[in-house]
């Protein structure tokens, strides 16, 4: 869904702090500094800025490094590996070795768009995996379609002890099985679409320490927006929507979300 018109209203401020699991600062179009003021007037006190190339992760990696509030993730998105040569897992691995990048992703698979052959995004996948075991950091997932094939590739090349499915799309089977294996479970502003019953399922099984919430800024704008430019300031909308499916507290959701931020991607 392309995103039109002008940048939603701030929400309502959280009654207790949060982070974005998930965002692009790089693609939003938006002065960083301005966007992690709106961010914490509301309660979002630090993000996470992913990359989805070696070019992108270099930039996500640098503004890590200069501003507070904000680590970084590495990776080349399985849409974009189609031609990958050493030179780019050397750099990647480069950038691993640096202190504010805190994790390795996006990673994984996406079979709905069909650029890159399964067996090539398969074959990066791996090297990703073996990336965040070899360094020390956490993996951060993408998954479009493909559920089966990452759940098995996880399996066949052993998880690395922190795995973070962003955006998590698949229903209540298939959150038990991720639920089960350890895995934490990111969810998006999708969790707020009319149309995502089975999402909202899911999402009511996952355990609160094993439950982070995302933008993936400037994508998925949550509802009353959807459509519309997103960013980490509209983080409270799913957080408010999450404790709804979850029938918490507000402020117990955040507590935890802030204490698996915290254990999966370190202080900052």
């Amino acid at each position: 869904m392309s995103r039109t018109g002008p940048p939603p209203p701030p929400p309502e401020p959280l009654p207790a702090t949060v982070f974005d699991s998930h965002c692009h600062l790089d693609a939003m179009g938006v002065d960083v500094g301005q966007s992690l003021a709106d961010a914490v007037a509301v309660g979002v006190t630090r993000v996470v800025t992913v990359g989805d190339t070696l070019a992108s992760s270099r930039w996500a990696a640098d503004t890590a490094a200069a501003f507070d509030g904000v680590v970084a993730a590495i990776a080349v998105h399985p849409n974009e590996v189609g031609d990958l040569d050493e030179s780019t897992w050397d750099g990647l691995a480069e950038l691993a070795g640096r202190p504010e990048v805190r994790a390795i992703g996006e990673t994984g698979l996406d079979y709905y768009w069909g650029r890159v052959p399964a067996d090539v995004q398969q074959e990066a996948f791996r090297r990703h995996i073996d990336l965040a075991k070899r360094s020390g950091k956490a993996l951060v997932i993408h998954d479009r379609d493909a559920h089966d094939d990452v759940l098995r590739v996880l399996r066949e090349e052993g998880a690395p002890e922190r795995t973070v499915f962003h955006c998590f799309s698949g229903d209540a089977a298939m959150a038990a099985e991720c639920v089960r294996a350890g895995y934490v479970l990111s969810f998006a502003g999708t969790v707020t679409f009319k149309n995502a019953p089975e999402l909202r399922a899911a999402a009511a099984l996952v355990p609160l320490d094993q439950l982070l919430v995302e933008t993936d800024a400037p994508y998925l704008t949550p509802v009353p927006y959807r459509g519309r430019p997103n960013a980490p300031y509209l983080v409270p909308l799913t957080v408010r929507a999450l404790a709804a499916v979850k029938d918490v507290h507000i402020e117990q959701l955040c507590e935890h979300v802030t204490r698996t931020g915290q254990r999966v991607f370190g202080d900052w």
